[in-house]
């Protein structure tokens, strides 16, 4: 049979006509009712709306209508509404370059109107008249409407019924208008919003009567769209990249609210990112948050969140995507590092310290302590939160406060490339907990109804540690806790690796290099196998083995090519000799191909320390003395992110004395 297609017979090349050209466009922008939702609400908040209710029916398919009371369209200007490329967001390239409103395409109202049947009702600020605008015969006639503009959409899809047949049910495409509405009111507190389907009223949130973009207005819509609990289980994120940049440089700032890992989800459907008030969905902010995340979280959970990202509009491309979903950054890394480093801050203090009564200069009282009679304030980190990358020995993680559960021998923090150098760091953090006399001195000199958790009563089958605080019964995971301690530890000694061996060679003075960051971390042991082990890999793994030479020796890898399309694992790090060494250098060479070297290095070198740390640490059924556990305790409380193990799995839990009581039906 013959298979072979005769050539298509040759097609002149002709213009589109204008209907056609907005029917494509639609294809892009219009994918159901909460496209149309988005691209109408984006108008009204340009045009300065203070109230926007959105009225449905038939889940969108029938019936969207868009009210505002905004600046309205001058009676000249409305005629152009529904004409391609329109609008009165840009005028030049240059504005293009630095949008600051929501829309600025002029394609949307055209592209709706070629699928539906469209009208524009509109009375501009200091116009006497409101008028109307039929979208099928462009008549325009006077109607009766106060200030402000109200757009409907009607039947949509009639004319490409073929599309309306992807359609879900009408609950179904109603939720998504909802989701649209929900987005634009996480970012927008001073305006209010109202979403109403078949005559009821479905939702309303109302606006803060203050339109300054304040703490107070942003956490009131959080808990009125999100839900109370998430206030209450999440902290407050504020950072803004160094003041120490190129002159002329603007600044990036990260702030919004951050979940605790406890409120982690098992979808990621609560994670909210906005930058300059613009909802988006970008991987290089997902992964920043991700990372940060990393250390806390519990298998596969997602975090929860809502980052508003401010930045100079010349340096962010929101002309990538039809729908404008996406952004491009111009410096992904510079928002890589600060979306991560916001996260890291807001996340690294213990929450127990908020347990715990502080300073009466710092004006707290026992109702902001308390997590049963505040909860909006319980979980916001402490106003001594350390940075994730800057460890000050005059807060915490000093070496010498584990005095009471280290060997008094001094540590040795020498990497040497050699298997029984490793072996004898090792063998530091899994050395027997010393049974030697403790002095009252080791105890920090803070009063016992000070301490955040407590003062220990007990050991509980060799796996748990009873203490009692103000608020009731602490319980802490012993080894989840001292894995945590050894951790952080491990990577601030990391972080101090300059003046000892195995450290690479500094950064040139001056010099921004990715390659010359790169060199300057320190390296991690390796391990050289008896056998390589190769794995068939594709063009991309080996290009990217070739170029990443100097990283992979950082990681303690050596990868080289075999053949041109097989690579060959000559070492690995000495702590993974166990290890899978194809899957783990397809990991590297997969997280190297997508992301920066450094970013790479970090998360592989912690996730060597988080091994090493895990079998470092006290385990179960070993039997602690009352000063052990309370220096286990105090020294949970002066370390990084001491909620949570390596793993993600907690270290401690309060009971509260209402909650006992309950227990025991008291007061009943």
């Amino acid at each position: 049979m013959n298979t072979r297609h005769s050539p298509a017979p040759r097609r002149p090349i002709r213009e589109l006509p204008d209907e056609l050209i907005s029917q494509i466009a639609a294809g892009e922008v219009v994918e159901r009712p909460a496209s149309v939702v988005r691209e109408l609400l984006d108008n009204a908040l340009d045009a300065g709306a203070t109230q926007i209710t959105v009225r449905l029916l038939a889940g969108g398919v029938r019936l969207i209508a868009v009210e505002d009371d905004g600046a309205g369209i001058l009676m000249d200007e409305l005629s152009m509404a529904f004409k391609r490329h329109a609008t009165s967001k840009i005028s030049s390239l240059l504005d293009l370059e630095s949008v600051n409103t929501m829309g600025f395409r002029g394609e949307a109202l055209a592209a709706i109107n070629s699928i539906a049947d469209c009208t524009i009702l509109s009375k501009a600020t200091g116009q006497t008249d409101a008028y109307g605008l039929d979208g099928r015969t462009g008549e325009l006639k006077p109607v009766a409407r106060s200030t402000g503009t109200t757009m409907e959409v009607k039947e949509l899809f009639f004319s490409t019924p073929a599309r309306r047949k992807f359609l879900k049910t009408d609950a179904t495409e109603l939720a998504h208008c909802v989701e649209a509405v929900r987005r634009q009111a996480l970012a927008r507190p001073d305006v209010g919003f109202a979403i109403w389907h078949e005559g009821k009223q479905v939702i309303q949130w109302r606006r803060c009567e203050s339109r300054a973009f304040a703490l107070a207005a942003l956490e009131q819509r959080l808990a009125d769209v999100l839900g109370s609990d998430f206030v209450e289980r999440s902290v407050w994120v504020d950072y803004q990249t160094s003041a120490s940049r190129p002159e002329n440089t603007p600044m990036v700032r990260v702030w919004g609210r951050a979940g605790i890992p406890d409120a982690a989800r098992a979808r990621a459907d609560q994670q909210f990112c906005y930058v300059n008030g613009r909802f988006v969905r970008d991987k290089v902010i997902a992964h920043a948050a991700r990372s940060a995340y990393e250390d806390v979280l519990h298998g596969q959970r997602q975090p929860v969140y809502a980052l508003y990202i401010e930045i100079d509009p010349t340096r962010v491309d929101v002309n990538v995507h039809p729908t404008k979903i996406e952004v491009r950054f111009r410096d992904s890394r510079e928002v890589h590092q600060a979306v991560r480093h916001a996260l890291e801050d807001a996340l690294a203090a213990p929450r127990a310290n908020t347990l715990a009564p502080t300073d009466p200069a710092s004006g707290q009282t026992p109702e902001t302590r308390n997590p049963d009679l505040a909860p909006n304030t319980a979980l916001k980190a402490a106003p001594y939160s350390q940075s994730a990358m800057n460890f000050e020995p005059s807060i915490g993680h000093r070496v010498s406060d584990l005095g009471l559960l280290w060997p008094k021998n001094p540590v040795q923090t020498q990497f040497e490339a050699s298997p029984t150098a490793s072996k004898g760091v090792s063998d530091i953090f899994t050395s027997r907990l010393s049974g030697h006399d403790v002095t009252p001195q080791s105890i920090p000199s803070l009063p016992a109804g000070d301490w955040p958790l407590g003062r220990a009563l007990a050991q509980l089958q060799g796996i748990y540690i009873l203490a009692e605080n103000a608020q009731g019964l602490i319980i802490v995971d012993m080894h989840a806790a001292h894995e945590r301690v050894v951790y952080e530890r491990l990577k601030a000694q990391m972080l101090n690796l300059d003046s000892v061996d195995g450290m690479a060679e500094q950064t040139p003075q001056g010099s921004t290099d990715a390659a010359d960051k790169t060199r300057a971390l320190p390296k991690l042991v390796s391990q050289p196998l008896l056998i390589p082990v190769t794995f068939s890999a594709t063009l991309l793994e080996v290009a990217t083995a070739e170029a990443h030479t100097e990283t992979l020796q950082i990681l303690g890898l050596e990868i080289t090519p075999f053949s041109p399309k097989t690579l060959a694992v000559r070492a690995v790090p000495t702590p993974l000799t166990q290890s899978d060494a194809a899957e783990l250098a397809r990991g590297v060479l997969a997280e190297l191909a997508q992301h920066d070297a450094s970013t790479v290095i970090q998360r592989a070198q912690n996730e060597l320390l988080s091994t090493m740390a895990c079998h470092g640490s006290v385990r179960a059924n070993r039997h602690l003395t009352m000063e052990e556990m309370n220096a286990l305790l105090r020294q949970m409380e002066a370390t990084d992110r001491a909620d949570q193990c390596n793993h993600g799995r907690p270290t401690w839990r309060q009971i509260s004395i209402k909650e006992l009581d309950a227990l025991f039906m008291r007061g009943r």
